[in-house]
């Protein structure tokens, strides 16, 4: 990797500052000053500081965030506010982005991630990786809607979706249930209630297979996944279904 690529992906600056750095003479590999942006090493192997201080080299970045109401889940808009626009210099400069979507009114648990083997892994239907969601919803939900999740729900759209967990946490004139599904189609879960004839009033996804929203982050927060939480994303979609 270039040395000016590595510095500016590791958060040193823009390309013009990482060029200031070298040629102001405070970028060092393995002890020698290297003052050439175009100078190719190994982050892996080679030792670089700058100003004396070791640059920890890291590919990927793995966050989970507790997604508001409020924000798209996209990594640019020109109208609206996303969910890479709330994070911290420190993270942007991975360029991370969100693993599949949520609706902008939907809330909850979001991973976003630089690492595009792994996200494209976790959202495939293929990997059968379930996402669990919490509803209200307007209308009775009843053991006659669960199972029709069950064998599958025909959309607007003449699509069938794969089985859908459905579980009744309290029904009457206002529901509100658990579903989990393996796939994230458009505006699924609205859409699996529509098709029933009601409405999602609330939504939030609170599991990612069994990884859960961390019930300490507040709407807006987000921190880096634990190593032990990683290597369970990663072994969930090591195989197929």
């Amino acid at each position: 990797m270039r040395i000016d690529k590595l510095l500016a992906n590791m958060g040193y600056g823009t390309r013009k500052e990482v060029k200031s750095l070298l040629k102001g003479g405070s970028v060092h590999v393995n002890e020698s000053p290297v003052k050439n942006g175009k100078t190719h090493v190994d982050p892996e192997e080679d030792l670089v500081t700058v100003a004396g201080e070791k640059v920890e080299y890291r590919q990927f970045i793995y966050l989970m965030m507790n997604k508001p109401g409020d924000l798209i889940s996209a990594t640019e808009d020109q109208n609206e506010w996303t969910v890479i626009d709330i994070l911290q210099p420190e993270d942007k400069v991975f360029s991370p982005f969100p693993v599949g979507r949520l609706d902008k009114d939907t809330e909850g648990l979001l991973l976003l991630t630089n690492d595009g083997q792994l996200s494209h892994r976790l959202t495939s239907p293929k990997k059968g990786v379930g996402k669990t969601y919490v509803a209200e919803v307007a209308g009775e939900v009843t053991v006659d809607d669960a199972e029709a999740f069950e064998r599958g729900v025909t959309l607007d759209d003449g699509y069938v979706t794969k089985p859908a967990n459905l579980h009744i946490i309290e029904s009457g004139d206002t529901s509100h249930v658990e579903l989990v599904i393996t796939e994230g189609k458009f505006h699924q879960v609205k859409r699996m209630f529509e098709a029933r004839g009601k409405k999602v009033t609330k939504l939030k996804r609170v599991k990612m297979g069994n990884l859960a929203l961390d019930e300490e982050l507040e709407p807006g927060e987000y921190r880096e996944l634990r190593e032990d939480e990683i290597e369970y994303l990663n072994n969930i979609t090591s195989k197929d279904k």
